[in-house]
């Protein structure tokens, strides 16, 4: 069966209720391969996701298992599925079970407060677990008895922070937000004051892997509501180090696009021995911790870098069957709707339909009422391959509930509304002539509440116009979307090559800015860079500019970046790898 999806991942994210209105959240993912089938543990989920595929994914609610508590970590251990979640003032929980969606989970141990956990067993059964978030502390480590999951020894600083020489890590990066009161609002703000009382930025999220005999601790940094929120790695030959950092970190990035962020993830080996790094992206609009999921094919290469395939992350991506190199695998269908024509039912001010073809998830449109409809105009016709549906959520009001129902932590009393009563339904229908339709979605009897559907349409259909018809909403809230992608191939041609690129990188190290010309025929530009000519691992997308600003860089690290040309009918590689 063909693998296919688009992130961010269409899952069904439940609605945080507090703050005066409501949010989809989902976040901090942790991924496992447990007996067959794949599961995924977010943050703020009332329960959890599995999947046969890596792509189907069915939502299983527990409300038992710690569900207020962030980051939650599964890993396996002999016939067990360990879990555990995020505690600051009194000593955590390890839970375990051997069929996680029979609810049957006991608890094993409570080793002491930990925040962003993760449990690792070694190949010889040894087991070890590491922790942490903040702006002061390293991240931690220490070795458990894997009998009773309690700390055997003492805890080891595995990794430190490095924002003067590491651009990723920094909090306040350049062109960016430069006082963390200007991101850190409401609640979230309250609880950011709470834990981030310095101003630095935040090293999170550990998760370690094997490879090879060697130990990949990752990490996530600076912060989860900014886009260039990331993972790095170091690398030892040890457990508990000590830690080599790995200069090609980040290893995960994504600080442009439709949707940006990648941090705070997981990382497997699938049935067929690819590596896949799931992570955390960023919308951060009705609220800062307003998050999504992304899924992201990477890999190990011949020097033993770990990396993933980030290059136009937001486009739909087609998995081979078997065991691939992620370094083959480009972008088989491009963007037919940026900036076409569209038209709707009606439109709140501020919100008009043009925001909904601008590639910015944190934007949109909405209707004045939760009915209604949005139609695209392409100006052409394609044979279109699939359509992303992006709804947004606008002014869902807080649920009044009980406050026995609600969560406990910190100052945050917050409700996750998991009853299965709220739908997304809607209709999708094409035309030729914009007066006679046919059906090509029918979403009229959604069981579920899924807010970025990915609809794949039969090729051999041409169409122009595209219509989306809202028929329910959770709430009734008002109909509202942030991206009505189409994806297929255009009727032209490819861009010109980039001409007269330039790079000024800052004495610092860790900033460069790049400037090229305007490409004919162009719609945006991918600029790939790295470590090396062969390793350019990490990518940077704009749409219409000719410059870039890239902050990620590590100081005294060399590095090398071409810069490509894409429109709606494919790519234009850049020929000269520069060196900055």
């Amino acid at each position: 069966m063909r693998k296919e999806y688009c992130n961010p991942l269409d899952l069904e994210y439940k609605f945080q209720h507090y703050g005066g209105k409501a949010h989809r959240e989902a976040a901090d993912p942790t991924i496992v391969l447990f007996k067959g089938r794949y599961y995924l543990f977010t943050s703020m989920t009332a329960g959890f996701h599995y999947s046969d595929d890596l792509i189907h994914w069915t939502w299983h609610e527990n409300r038992d298992l710690d569900i207020y508590r962030y980051a939650p970590d599964v890993r396996q251990v002999g016939d067990y599925l360990y879990f555990c979640a995020s505690t600051r003032n009194k000593p955590s929980t390890i839970w375990r079970s051997r069929d996680p969606l029979s609810d049957d989970f006991e608890k094993v141990s409570e080793p002491f407060p930990f925040w962003d956990p993760d449990l690792f067993c070694d190949d010889d059964g040894r087991v070890y677990f590491y922790w942490g978030c903040g702006n002061v502390d390293p991240i931690w480590g220490i070795e458990l008895d894997p009998e009773t999951m309690l700390p055997i020894g003492e805890k080891v600083a595995c990794i430190d922070h490095g924002e003067d020489v590491h651009g990723w890590e920094r909090f306040n990066f350049p062109g960016k937000e430069k006082k963390e009161k200007s991101v850190r609002k409401g609640i979230a703000g309250l609880i950011m004051k709470y834990l981030n009382r310095s101003g630095r930025p935040y090293m999170e999220g550990a998760f370690m892997n094997k490879w090879n005999g060697k130990y990949y601790l990752q990490y996530a940094a600076p912060g989860t509501e900014l886009p260039v929120y990331g993972d790095g790695y170091y690398v030892s030959d040890k457990p508990l180090g000590p830690f080599t950092f790995m200069k090609n970190t980040p290893f995960s990035l994504k600080p442009s696009g439709f949707i940006t962020g990648a941090g705070h993830g997981s990382t497997i080996d699938d049935r067929d021995g690819n590596i896949i790094h799931v992570s955390t992206m960023r919308i951060s609009a009705n609220q800062n911790f307003e998050r999504r999921i992304g899924v992201f094919p990477a890999g190990l290469d011949e020097d033993g870098l770990l990396y993933c395939n980030q290059n136009f992350a937001d486009y739909p991506i087609v998995l081979p069957e078997g065991k691939f190199d992620v370094r083959e695998l480009k972008p088989q269908y491009f963007l037919l709707s940026y900036r076409k024509k569209a038209e709707a039912s009606s439109a709140r001010e501020g919100h008009s339909a043009e925001l909904a073809l601008d590639e910015n998830i944190r934007t949109w449109w909405s209707a004045q009422t939760s009915r209604g409809w949005y139609l695209l105009d392409l100006g052409d016709l394609y044979r279109t391959h699939s359509v992303q549906i992006n709804f947004a959520d606008e002014n869902v009001p807080e649920l009044k509930v009980d406050k026995k129902l609600r969560s406990d932590i910190m100052t945050n009393r917050r409700y996750i509304d998991s009853s299965g009563d709220l739908k997304t339904r809607f209709v999708l229908e094409g035309s030729l002539d914009k007066e006679n339709w046919f059906m090509i979605h029918d979403g009229s009897q959604n069981e579920d509440d899924r807010s970025h559907p990915y609809i794949i349409l039969d090729e051999k259909y041409e169409v122009r116009y595209l219509r989306v018809t809202a028929l329910e909403l959770p709430y009734d809230e008002p109909f509202a979307l942030s991206g009505l992608r189409v994806f297929g191939k255009g009727n032209g041609e490819i861009p010109q090559k980039v001409r007269n690129v330039t790079a000024v990188r800052d004495p610092n190290g860790l900033d460069c800015r790049i400037r090229f010309d305007r490409s004919e025929g162009a719609m945006g530009y991918n600029i790939r860079f790295g470590i090396s000519e062969d390793k350019l691992y990490s990518s940077y997308l704009v749409y219409d500019k000719n410059e870039v600003l890239l902050t990620t860089l590590n100081a005294g690290q060399d590095y090398w970046f071409k810069v490509d040309a894409f429109n709606e009918n494919g790519i234009a590689e850049g020929d000269t790898a520069y060196h900055i």
